[in-house]
């Protein structure tokens, strides 16, 4: 009975140890959190209207004060670079699982959660800044949780003569006496009539190294991504001066700026594409 019992008892500890060798092989799914922080100058962005005495102001470089009442835009095409490489990509052709639109009046927009990655180890993120191409129709039957999301009332990320998504949407007041400011990016289309024609392609994809590996696995991590929105005016490609609509170059509304013109608040956002490919986005930290 006694080696009968030692004989179990070893056999048990073996089924034990390869119970856990079989687990620990095997691929870890978990989630990982994108905090978006967004500031002037590093110093998050409090909204207020025209008369608010707590709303955070920024001085542009050249020279010119303004603060926000609206702040939002959409990020898409998530990807995650491993540390060995190669690219995760993330739900990048379903906008309803893999973009969000980020509104700085709702703190819980702010987290995008990315679930059920593989384990490992993450050297990079890469997303879009707005919506590409192929995807950027309103598309109410293909995403309708993404439209209307979009779609809100209080979120208005659609163009109101067009067929696509706003990209950003900025809102606020600049100048001593607070003149209105009105920041509307987005992919553009030329003609009214189908097939359209890519006009002006406001997509950008940014690019952003991890300070540390974003480790997926055992517990959730969390990547602070910052987004400088002193870069909107005082960009690493243009400084903008804006204007009240009296010239046809910086003009501070979207009713008047042309769509030439919005480039350059989208290479200040986004980055260029070419030289810089962050605009006015940063990681922070990790925490794993």
């Amino acid at each position: 009975m006694k080696s009968l019992t030692s004989y179990i008892t070893l056999a048990l500890a073996v089924f034990t140890i390869t119970s856990c060798s079989k687990n620990e092989s095997q691929t870890v799914a978990n989630n990982l959190t994108l905090h978006f922080n967004n500031t002037f100058k590093g110093k998050t962005i409090v909204l207020g209207d025209a008369n608010s005495a707590t709303a955070t102001k920024n001085t542009s470089a050249a020279g010119q004060v303004h603060h926000f009442a609206e702040l939002k835009y959409v990020i898409s095409h998530i990807r995650l670079v491993k540390a060995e490489g190669g690219e995760i990509p993330y739900n990048i052709n379903d906008l309803d699982k893999g973009a969000a639109v980020i509104d700085h009046a709702k703190p819980q927009t702010l987290d995008v959660i990315l679930s059920n990655l593989p384990a490992g180890e993450y050297a990079k993120i890469k997303f879009g800044l707005g919506v590409k191409n192929e995807l950027n129709t309103l598309d109410q039957t293909r995403f309708p949780n993404f439209y209307a999301q979009a779609g809100a009332n209080d979120t208005k990320m659609m163009w109101e003569w067009g067929s696509g998504y706003r990209f950003t949407k900025i809102e606020g007041f600049y100048g001593t006496d607070n003149k209105p400011l009105s920041i509307h990016t987005g992919s553009t289309v030329q003609g009214s009539k189908e097939p359209f024609v890519q006009g002006v392609d406001a997509y950008r994809e940014i690019t952003l190294d991890l300070p540390t590996h974003a480790i997926v696995g055992a517990k959730a991590s969390k990547i602070m991504i910052n987004a400088d929105f002193n870069g909107l005016l005082s960009g690493k490609t243009n400084t903008i001066t804006l204007s009240t609509g009296t010239t046809d170059t910086d003009n501070a509304t979207p009713n008047i700026h042309t769509a030439k013109e919005m480039v350059k608040f989208v290479d200040n956002l986004g980055g260029d594409g070419k030289s810089d490919v962050a605009g006015i986005f940063s990681v922070g930290q990790v925490n794993n």
